[in-house]
């Protein structure tokens, strides 16, 4: 009998130093980012088709719940440029069946939601992807991947909850949230910059919704870093009868 509990308690040590083996293996926090190659969605947007149909210069953001496993839960994009209709038509539809590098906070696989911006250029022609929303980040085109609000763990980020609208004229709202998240994901300050349509109630369901957040930090050049950030956040609404 002592033989065999000496037995289980050396396989579950060992079960154990691997599970402890396969946290340290993986880092603190990364990010959900493109996958490369063929599988990116860089990649799989058509960037001829696109200048066939006569897309010029463009952008467009979009926003996008990525599962523990790099899966697109679901998205949206908004706020096109003039003329990006057939820009924003083609992510829409890529995203409906890409996949993501899945994003990792305290050393383990998280849902999260991801911010991101499409930008095209006629000139060649040439896509970019861009893992924020900012300004100022989009205009200098570093290598800068805006926070990530986490759902679940000690997160209390449950996605985003509009306000009950009546008016069927209003489909979509965005507020405008300067937010700041240091090195280890925690929110340290948040407050609204804008709120379109106003008054409705959309401002205080952004405060409402990110109060509570954890985030996968933001990276600069590939490390995780304190940054005070913009955060577009576009409600769509289902529209009434």
């Amino acid at each position: 009998m002592r033989r065999i509990v000496q037995s289980v308690s050396l396989l579950s040590f060992l079960a154990l130093a691997a599970v402890a083996h396969g946290q340290a293996a993986r880092p603190q926090f990364r990010p959900a980012v493109l996958k490369s190659g063929a599988e990116s969605l860089v990649n799989q947007i058509n960037v001829e088709e696109l200048s066939k149909k006569g897309q010029e210069n463009g952008a467009v953001m979009f926003c996008a719940a990525i599962s523990k496993t790099g899966d697109v839960l679901k998205s949206w994009t908004y706020r096109g440029t003039p003329g990006s209709d057939a820009l924003e038509q083609e992510v829409g539809k890529r995203l409906q069946t890409v996949k993501f590098t899945p994003a990792i906070y305290n050393h383990q696989p998280v849902e999260v939601l991801l911010f991101a911006t499409v930008a095209f250029s006629e000139a060649k022609p040439h896509l970019r992807i861009l893992l924020n929303q900012d300004p100022k980040e989009l205009r200098d085109a570093k290598d800068f991947i805006g926070p990530q609000p986490v759902s679940g763990g000690d997160s209390k980020f449950t996605g985003l909850h509009p306000p009950t609208i009546t008016s069927p004229e209003i489909l979509s709202a965005l507020v405008g949230l300067e937010i700041k998240v240091d090195a280890s994901g925690n929110l340290k300050e948040m407050q609204v910059l804008n709120e379109e349509p106003p008054s409705l109630g959309f401002a205080d369901a952004a405060l409402s919704d990110f109060r509570e957040a954890k985030f996968v930090p933001a990276f600069r050049d590939g490390d995780p870093t304190e940054a005070q950030t913009v955060l577009p956040v576009c409600y769509k609404l289902a529209p009434t009868e």
